[in-house]
C-alpha cells in the first residue's frame, strides 16, 4: 500500500527527480524576422498530464503548440517525445494529434464519416474501422448521432465530434487549441467535466492552449504562464494562484490587490512592510527571501479579506479602514471596491452564503478590512 507521500509523487511525477518526462521542450525559440514569438522555452510534460499553456494574446502559446504538432519548425532548440527527437519530423509522422479551435469538421460528411476520416491512412478492414468509429462516438456520448451532418448538431456536440476524430488514431499526445472557446458559458463549464472524464478514460497526455484562466484552473494538472514568448512560471493551479512568483503572474491569474512598500523588518516567520498606500505597516508570514530595506509588492487575493463594520481583534493582524465605493452583486458572491482612508482602492469578494433581500454592508458604509499574516504573499518589485 502506497503512503500519502508516495501517492503524491505518483500523482505528481514532476516532483520525482527520477521520473522520465514524456515531452521535453528544450531551449526552443521561434522567430519571424526580427520578432521573437517563442523565446528559450524549457518544459517537461509527463504522461497522463492535462497541461495548460496560458497567457495574453501574442504571448507565444499557440506558436509553441503548433511546434509540438509539427505545423511550425523551431528556429532553435529541440522537441522530444518519449526520447525521440521530433524537431524536424513532419506532423503526420508524429505520435500526436491536434484538435483545432474551429473544429474543422467537413460539412458534407456525416458525424461517423468525420470521425473515421482520421483512419484513412491506416490499413484497416471495414469492420474494424466501423467498430473503431462507433467506440470513439460512444466515448463522447454521440453513438446515436453517427448519421447526422455537422449543421444538425449543437456547438457542444460538434466539439465532441472533433474530439472523437482527434482521438480515434489513439495518439500518445493530444494538442488542443482553445478547445472550449466556441461554447457559451454554461455549456463550456459542463464540457470541462466531460473533457476531464474523457482524458481520464483514454489516459493520454493533453496539452491545451487557453486564454480562459478559470478553464485552465479547472482542467489542468499544471499550468505554464507565458508572457512575451517566455514561460514566466510553471506549477499546479494552486501553486500558480496561491504562490505567484512575480507581479505579472499575480496580476494575470485571477484578481489581486497589490500594495507597494519597503521591508521595515524581517524576523523569522514575519515580515513587516511599510506601505505609504495604507499609511502604516502590513504584516506577512514570510521567511528568508526578503531583507530590511528591500522594495516589494504585497499581493492579496480579494477573497482572503474579511469585511466588517467593526474592528476585528485577534489573529487578524492587518486592518484598514475605508468606505464602500462600489458594489456589484454577482449571485453567488458580491464584489466590493473599498476606498481606504489613504485613497487606495481595494477589491473584496464576499460570499453570499445567506439568502437576503438586503446587503449587510451597502454603498457608502464605513467598513474595516482585515486579513491574517499568511493570507498575502510578497513579490520582488
Amino acid at each position: 500500500m502506497l503512503s500519502t507521500q508516495q501517492k503524491s509523487v505518483a500523482d505528481r511525477p514532476w516532483l520525482d527527480p527520477d521520473a522520465k518526462p514524456q515531452i521535453v521542450i528544450e531551449n526552443v525559440n521561434k522567430t519571424f524576422g526580427a520578432f521573437t514569438a517563442v523565446d528559450s522555452v524549457n518544459l517537461k510534460i509527463f504522461k497522463g498530464e492535462m497541461f495548460a499553456l496560458v497567457g495574453a494574446s501574442g504571448c507565444g502559446k499557440t506558436t509553441l503548440l503548433r511546434m509540438l504538432a509539427g505545423f511550425a519548425e523551431p528556429s532553435g532548440g529541440r522537441i522530444l517525445i518519449e526520447d525521440a527527437d521530433m524537431t524536424r519530423v513532419p506532423p503526420h509522422e508524429r505520435p500526436v494529434n491536434m484538435m483545432f479551435q474551429s473544429y474543422a469538421l467537413f460539412p458534407h460528411m456525416t458525424v461517423g464519416e468525420n470521425v473515421g476520416y482520421g483512419l484513412r491512412r491506416m490499413k484497416l478492414e471495414g469492420a474494424v474501422r466501423t467498430k473503431r468509429v462507433q467506440e470513439a462516438l460512444e466515448m463522447v456520448q454521440l453513438g446515436a448521432l453517427a448519421k447526422r451532418k455537422p449543421h444538425q448538431l449543437s456547438g457542444g456536440q460538434r466539439q465532441r465530434v472533433a474530439l472523437a476524430r482527434a482521438l480515434i488514431r489513439r495518439p500518445k499526445v493530444l494538442l488542443l487549441d482553445e478547445p472550449l472557446s466556441a461554447l457559451d458559458k454554461q455549456l463550456r463549464e459542463q464540457t470541462q467535466f466531460e473533457l476531464m472524464n474523457i482524458q481520464y478514460q483514454v489516459g493520454i497526455t493533453f496539452v491545451f492552449v487557453t486564454h480562459d484562466q478559470d478553464e485552465a484552473m479547472a482542467l489542468s494538472t499544471r499550468i505554464a504562464v507565458m508572457n512575451r514568448g517566455r514561460v514566466i512560471q510553471c506549477g499546479t493551479p494552486s501553486e500558480i494562484y496561491e504562490f505567484p512568483q512575480s507581479r505579472f503572474v499575480a496580476d494575470f491569474v485571477g484578481t489581486t490587490n497589490l500594495f507597494e512598500g519597503t521591508v521595515a523588518a524581517a524576523e523569522p516567520g514575519l515580515v513587516t512592510v511599510r506601505c505609504s498606500e495604507t499609511g502604516g505597516d502590513l504584516y506577512v508570514d514570510e521567511s528568508g527571501r526578503f531583507g530590511a530595506g528591500q522594495r516589494v509588492w504585497l499581493a492579496l487575493r480579494p477573497e482572503k479579506i474579511r469585511l466588517s463594520k467593526e474592528p476585528v481583534a485577534g489573529l487578524w493582524l492587518n486592518q484598514l479602514k475605508g468606505t464602500v465605493w462600489e458594489l456589484g452583486y454577482l449571485g453567488n458572491r458580491s464584489t466590493y471596491r473599498i476606498k481606504t482612508e489613504c485613497g487606495k482602492i481595494v477589491t473584496v469578494f464576499a460570499q453570499n452564503d445567506r439568502r437576503t433581500s438586503e446587503w449587510a454592508i451597502d454603498w457608502s458604509d464605513d467598513v474595516y478590512l482585515s486579513w491574517t499574516a499568511n493570507s498575502a504573499v510578497l513579490l520582488p518589485l
